[in-house]
């Protein structure tokens, strides 16, 4: 079997950055990958593009990537441009790793960029309306919302402003939670305290505020149970990887002791399963069938990156993948076993909520964090010992789940 390995990664901050364009943001990403590795860009053999803002907030339809590499250094080689909604980044790595397995090249460069802060804020909230199937907007909303059902929001807790029906998907999620397993607002609030808390030891964050628990609580309501913080924030910023056989890493000459095996790489889509079945769901299902592939278990994860574009969603993938049992992740979070020093740190980087979330960069920067935790050098935020890494990065609905599911297991 083939064995893969990121040689160099990078990341810009992720946040607001009205005045910097997308190609400078994708040139930072690539300039530091290139550092990372030791390698030019003359010796990338194939390229993979990740973005969903370039065409409907930038107006550029068709070849953003080739468009955006033209300014930045890449040309010649083959460019593919990759969407999946937030798991555009994950789709474009996992291509990335296709392309050496099926020998086409040695090594390969995944990017994603994304500049969603614009003006017109409503247009760039619209994006999300995009990510399941417009023919039936209402039947699927009035499917996802019934999951809600048998919890009454208290007065009070549901926002005077707009936001995006996402949220009120999320919140449904939360509540059939919260009936199911008797999971608790609380707990919620405390996975987004602790990565606001992590957020803080992490340069390339969107905030670095620390917020308490009871915080979380009394900031403003977007929709029962979740609060302000408790949600992603619109982000720019870009993150590149670069991939590579044995033979690639020779060829570049990188530094062994600094490449990172990737261990598993698994993409799956939704299935029309029920509400109630949750033991079917396709981020369980990608979860078993990576730890099949790396040969290991999740008892052998030592850290992971998942996708909380809000905070409930760290505690569904924290038991989706295995690393708690069914309805343990609320009760888990609140001891303090999601947090670095604890039995198994969940987004160290801080996740969405804190890190930022510029959707087709997403899955590398939940990467980028990944490979420094393996390689030590995350600093105040180090999970010590770290060994083998796990990722989950989730884009669009369809049905009941995500769209796509991406997994992957890192090791040294």
């Amino acid at each position: 079997m083939t064995r893969l390995y990121i040689a160099g990664i990078a990341m810009t901050v992720f946040g607001r950055h009205l005045e910097r364009s997308l190609h400078d943001l994708a040139g930072e990403a690539l300039g530091g990958a290139l550092k990372d590795a030791g390698c030019s860009a003359a010796d990338i053999g194939a390229a993979y593009y990740a973005g969903m803002t370039n065409g409907p907030l930038q107006g550029q339809i068709s070849v953003p990537g080739q468009v955006i590499f033209s300014k930045i250094g890449i040309e010649r080689i083959p460019v593919f441009n990759v969407e999946n909604a937030c798991a555009s980044g994950s789709s474009a790595f996992h291509l990335a790793l296709q392309s050496l397995k099926a020998g086409a090249t040695d090594v390969a460069l995944a990017i994603g960029a994304e500049k969603m802060n614009i003006p017109d804020k409503a247009r760039a909230m619209a994006l999300f309306e995009g990510g399941w199937d417009v023919s039936r907007v209402e039947e699927n909303y009035a499917t996802l919302i019934r999951m809600g059902e048998g919890i009454t929001p208290p007065p009070g807790s549901e926002s005077d402003r707009p936001y995006s029906r996402f949220m009120a998907i999320y919140a449904a999620m939360c509540r059939w939670h919260m009936r199911t397993y008797g999971t608790t607002q609380r707990q919620i609030a405390a996975v987004c305290a602790k990565n606001h808390g992590h957020s803080v030891h992490n340069p390339y964050s969107q905030f670095r505020k620390t917020f308490s628990i009871d915080e979380v609580l009394a900031a403003p309501p977007i929709t029962y149970p979740i609060t302000l913080p408790m949600c992603a924030p619109l982000s720019d910023g870009a993150a590149a990887a670069i991939v590579c056989t044995e033979e690639g890493l020779k060829r570049i000459g990188a530094d062994r002791r600094r490449a990172v095996e990737v261990a598993a790489s698994v993409i799956r889509t939704f299935s029309h399963r029920g509400i109630d079945e949750p033991e079917k769901a396709v981020g369980r299902l990608a979860a078993l069938q990576a730890y099949e592939i790396a040969g290991i278990g999740p008892g052998d994860i030592d850290v992971a990156e998942v996708h909380d574009a809000s905070a409930m969603g760290e505690i569904i993938q924290a038991e989706n993948l295995g690393l708690v049992d069914p309805g343990e992740g609320g009760p888990a979070a609140e001891r303090g076993d999601f947090t670095i020093g604890g039995r198994i740190p969940i987004n160290p980087s801080g996740g969405l909520e804190s890190k930022g979330h510029p959707l087709g960069a997403t899955g590398i920067g939940q990467l980028y964090e990944l490979v420094i935790q393996l390689r030590g050098e995350a600093g105040a935020r180090q999970v010590e010992g770290a060994r083998h890494a796990m990722q989950e990065n989730g884009g669009g609905l369809q049905g009941v789940e995500e769209a796509a599911v991406a997994i992957h297991i890192l090791r040294r």
